[in-house]
């Protein structure tokens, strides 16, 4: 008997409708598996034999042939596991076919027959969405998370047996049901870090405030212990809350990665923060078996790099390409996936090796020529890409010990959420851009025209400072948010002077 089963599968963060066609012949004995299966799925005919004899069926004793088409798509990993078995058990006549035409299955099964979790469901769900299908059978543990896809029918299932009772209408499985994604996604709670917390550093916060209103790259430039790490930990907790789209997006890339499972759309921007000896696969994404890295992963959120001269340079100089496209484009000579890239990058780093240069009490005990190099090991390009670089000075005692709290980041997230509101209005209507960090050559004209003052001021400080042509559109556009946070329509000197005072390596000739 042939039948055929609805899956998919993953292709960088969305997934593919595949069919699995099921034959059972006369002539011959085995399980053939066909379609360009990777080892994961070839090793699913072990799984499935042990999984059947422990739910109380057994495997053809016929020729069994199992096609995943399109053939010419590899398939990887366990979410196979389930829809082959059913389509097996179809072809034997031991499931009745009437749902299975309008059902899409996915999920891993255990030796005793568990149907265990899988990632990328989020995706699946919205590719059986596509494809016109009425319901999806997965495991019980990814129900959640794929509920959230409107118009689908879930059902979650913990043993191979209650798949296939199910199927023949002998137990009701009550479809899972989540929070509807157009409702507005909340953040408040899922951050232990608060801006109130900090003492002093007003300059610091001044200047994250303005990254997170424009979408701006920062640079943080302080001894050991100034408080660089704790202020870039806080910035997710001012930037807007996610939109639905956005918390979609997210969650689909996370989920991909096997890092969101069990709790439906992620509700808070993500912070990522690999390690110094991070690899560029790791921080980029692919490898053999291709999975987002850790630019993507902090998709509409933040990657922090601490340490950052520490980073290997090959790792520094694939950050490049994603800090100007805001995507990454995994090329291999099997496959080329895309991942979503736009996050806000926050660097930090010490002035010089031993990490006290310019300090106001300790004394540096590194060679100008030893801060040189170490300021070196990161290229001129990519620090163009930079939009603000900012010193942080440590603390003074006294306002360690003062009582009064910080200004709460609920509040500076107010202001934030005003200038982003300008931003979307100014760039209605233009696909992908939403922050004045994403404006391109000719919105500059458009959006930040300057009056004669301002021009003569950004003309003198580009001929003082050397700065490049992409330095110069880093200043307007942070001027431009600068206005936006002040709710003025014009660009002032005030603004480009606070802006350009925002470049402070490039007034060091830093690197030259």
């Amino acid at each position: 008997m042939f039948v055929r089963i609805h899956t998919a599968a993953l292709a960088g963060i969305d997934a593919v409708h595949v069919t699995v066609e099921v034959n059972i012949t006369g002539g011959g004995l085995g399980l053939f598996l066909v379609g360009l299966p990777d080892n994961a799925v070839k090793e699913s005919e072990q799984r499935i034999r042990s999984a059947f004899e422990n739910s109380g069926e057994k495997m053809s004793g016929r020729k069994v042939v199992v096609n995943l088409a399109p053939a010419d798509l590899r398939k990887e990993g366990a979410s196979f596991d389930l829809p082959i078995a059913v389509g097996i058990l179809a072809a034997m006549e031991r499931i009745e076919g009437d749902l299975l035409a309008e059902t899409m299955v996915a999920g891993e099964l255990s030796l005793d027959g568990s149907v265990m979790p899988v990632r990328g469901v989020l995706s699946l769900a919205i590719a059986a969405r596509q494809a016109g299908l009425k319901r999806l059978i997965l495991p019980i543990d990814n129900a959640a998370e794929a509920a959230v896809v409107d118009g689908l029918e879930v059902i979650g299932v913990q043993q191979l047996r209650q798949v296939i009772d199910y199927l023949n209408g002998d137990a009701q499985i009550a479809p899972t049901h989540t929070v509807e994604p157009t409702v507005e996604l909340r953040e408040e709670g899922r951050y232990a870090e608060d801006f109130r917390d900090v003492k002093g550093q007003s300059h610091v916060k001044r200047a994250l405030e303005i990254a997170a209103a424009g979408g701006h790259n920062v640079l943080m430039i302080g001894s050991p212990g100034s408080g660089k790490t704790m202020l870039a930990r806080r910035l997710p907790t001012i930037l807007p809350l996610l939109t639905t789209d956005e918390a979609l997006e997210t969650t689909k890339i996370h989920s991909v990665a096997g890092l969101q499972r069990f709790e439906g759309l992620m509700s808070y921007r993500p912070f990522r923060a690999p390690h110094h000896t991070a690899s560029p696969v790791s921080l980029i994404g692919g490898g053999q078996t291709p999975h987002p890295g850790e630019v993507s992963l902090a998709h509409n959120g933040v990657l922090f790099l601490d340490e950052l001269p520490e980073f290997g340079r090959s790792v520094l100089e694939v950050l490049r390409q994603p800090l100007e496209d805001r995507e990454i484009v995994v090329s291999r000579a099997r496959y080329s996936v895309r991942y979503p890239a736009n996050f806000t990058l926050v660097a930090a780093m010490n002035p010089c090796p031993c990490g006290y240069y310019n300090h106001p009490s300790k004394e540096c005990a590194c060679s100008p020529s030893a801060v040189h190099r170490y300021m070196g090991r990161i290229s001129g390009p990519l620090m163009d890409r930079i939009d603000m670089h900012i010193e942080v000075t440590p603390v003074e005692p006294q306002e360690l010990h003062a009582a009064a709290e910080g200004e709460s980041s609920a509040s500076i997230r107010e202001r934030v959420a005003r200038a982003r509101a300008i931003q979307r209005d100014r760039f209605r209507g233009i696909e992908g851009v939403y922050t004045n960090a994403r404006m391109n050559t000719a919105m500059l004209r458009d959006y930040c025209q300057l009056d004669a003052a301002s021009t003569r001021l950004l003309r003198r400080a580009m001929e003082q400072l050397s700065l490049s042509a992409r330095a110069y559109d880093r200043i307007l556009k942070v001027a431009r948010t600068i206005a936006d946070l002040e709710g003025v329509a014009d660009i002032t000197a005030a603004h480009i002077a606070e802006a350009i005072g925002y470049r402070s390596l490039d007034r060091e000739n830093w690197g030259r």
